[in-house]
């Protein structure tokens, strides 16, 4: 369910103890059967190699791969049919220096495949944080198990394709993880004697006029995550459109909020719900006044303030969004995604979820959750209705609202993943694959 993701002072608390030299033969074994493997036909490999650790598997590397039959050298001049990037290890943090820099564009101007050893030269493992230059790997080898950086953006973005390399270090706990589709097994299934209430009652607050495709998506969301009953509560002026959208929702004006939410057993607060004075006093009011478990998103987030609530809350920005949540911009949190969450959980002291291809999930007192098992075709209009939906669902069947979290990503992801085609992909395909990817 979990799988650890190692920052550099865990990778050097996992070595310790440990012949460094038997480390790193098995290291540079390890990059040297991988491009093997993966690139048959390189006969001349040229490797970066710097001053530590990482420059000596990447030495060692080279050195199999020359009594394998292959050409190989630390000089990049000439055509190569492959680089191995054995620069800068885990304990790199910061910017490049200018010589470096220099040696991070050359590698990524040869013109040939990258094969990182253990992370992409220029990334902090940490945090996937780029301060400056940085190599563009087609594969990273990484040792003992993924680094964070190589799952959190921008980072991820640089790492191509993963593979874990066996060096002989025992699996240790880590701070942040990975989470796998095993949690889907978290999420309570009906049972003989529920009823529509008791497997889980989700209201939908939201769909302002010119609007209401959001809130649909929300309620549609809930009921394809197995909710038995969804209502979704409008201005009276959105009820006829509703009322031609949706099917199996109770639809209700705003002025039946209380007595709708009298009966539910979570809140999805905010799509589609519009920015006005009115609508951000009803946030205030119900986070503030109902005891229930509640997902809030998009105009809910506007101008949102902490506050001391009664029940678990599950905020779910973008990075847009949560930059407004900070008073920073938008580039920031897309460049520092580890610590803007972090920041966000501090101030607001509860669940968020930073929505990304590297859904990150924080919660007080607790690791950062990293869900990566979306695709690229989710990046279109209404998805994240969808994914409000299915998180509610989960927290109106009674589920701790961080699983929930991690949880609704997952299942947003596989849906997504499962979808019978990913160009043109809309949201409303991802529900209608959201009760596959629970099967």
């Amino acid at each position: 369910m979990f799988q650890p993701l190692y920052t550099a002072e865990e990778m050097r608390t996992a070595e310790q103890g440990h012949d460094v030299q038997a480390l790193m033969e098995r290291a540079g074994r390890a990059v040297a059967e991988a491009v093997v493997r993966r690139y048959p036909d390189a006969r001349r490999i040229a490797g970066v190699c710097g001053k530590g650790a990482n420059g000596g598997d990447g030495r060692i590397a080279l050195r199999l791969l020359g009594e394998a039959g292959r050409e190989t050298t630390e000089e990049l001049d000439g055509d190569v049919d492959l680089v191995v990037d054995a620069l800068f290890g885990t304990g790199f943090h910061g910017e490049p220096r200018p010589e470096a820099a220099a040696l991070i564009e050359r590698i990524n101007a040869a013109g040939a495949p990258i094969v990182a050893v253990d992370l992409p030269s220029g990334v902090n493992a940490s945090s996937g944080e780029v301060a400056g230059a940085a190599v563009r790997a087609d594969v990273t080898v990484t040792m003992h198990g993924p680094k964070v950086g190589l799952l959190v953006a921008p980072g991820r973005f640089l790492a191509g394709e993963i593979e874990v390399a066996d060096i002989g270090l025992a699996p240790a706990q880590t701070e942040h993880r990975l989470v796998t589709e095993e949690i889907l097994g978290l999420v309570p299934r009906r049972h003989e004697g529920d009823t529509k209430y008791t497997a889980g009652s989700v209201l939908v607050v939201g769909g302002s006029p010119g609007l209401t495709g959001a809130a649909c998506l929300a309620a549609e969301a809930a009921f394809r995550s197995d909710a038995g009953y969804v209502a979704v509560c409008v201005p009276e002026a959105s009820l006829p459109v509703l009322e031609t959208l949706l099917v199996e929702a109770v639809k209700a004006p705003r002025e039946r909020i209380d007595e709708l939410a009298d009966r539910a057993s979570s809140l999805a607060v905010g799509p589609g719900l519009g920015r006005a004075a009115e609508e951000r006093a009803l946030v205030r009011r119900l986070l503030a006044e109902r005891d229930l478990p509640a997902v809030v998103d998009a105009d809910a987030l506007y101008e949102l303030e902490p506050a001391r609530w009664p029940a678990p809350r599950v905020l779910t920005p973008h990075s847009g969004e949560l930059a407004r949540l900070l008073g920073e911009d938008s580039k920031w949190v897309d460049a520092h995604r580890l610590d803007a969450l972090r920041q966000a959980v501090d101030r607001f002291a509860c669940i968020v979820l930073l929505k990304g291809p590297d859904t990150l999930v924080g919660a007080p007192g607790h690791g950062v959750l990293v869900c990566s098992s979306g695709t690229s075709a989710l990046a279109t209009a209404g998805t994240g209705d969808v994914l409000t939906g299915v998180i509610a669902s989960f927290l109106a069947k009674g589920m701790e609202a961080r699983l929930a979290a991690a949880a609704g990503a997952v299942a947003h992801g596989r849906a997504a993943q499962l979808a019978p085609h990913q160009v043109g992909l809309v949201a409303s395909d991802v529900i209608d694959s959201l009760p596959l990817a629970l099967a």
